[in-house]
């Protein structure tokens, strides 16, 4: 019982070196999701906010629901979309998920 205590105490404290290599892994599981999963999703906001500020009256919008509609009005935070012939909703301007190419949708 004495001898087992005795090896325990001789081994000592961690040294300079092998503290850094054992913190080498959580270092590389960081930058490893930095650049896989924090960095691309900060790349994607951003561009969506680019597209959303960019927003003009006539362009042609899908929103994250689905609707497909012609941007008729802007305002601050709401979007005034047609979806149809005399037929308008209101949107948030944070619900516009793409910005589709001009002549999607058909002529009302």
């Amino acid at each position: 019982m004495l001898i087992g205590t005795a090896y325990a105490q001789a081994a000592g404290g961690a040294q300079e070196g092998s503290l850094l290599m054992s913190l080498a892994p959580m270092i590389l599981i960081f930058v490893v999701f930095w650049f896989l999963l924090i960095r691309p999703q900060q790349k994607k906001m951003k561009e969506h906010r680019a597209m959303l500020t960019s927003l003009q009256t006539g362009e042609e919008v899908a929103t994250a629901g689905g609707i497909i509609g012609r941007v008729k009005k802007i305002e601050d935070s709401v979007i005034t979309l047609e979806i149809a012939e005399d037929i308008e909703v209101l949107i948030q301007r944070g619900t516009v998920s793409q910005l589709l190419p001009k002549g999607t949708i058909k002529t009302f």
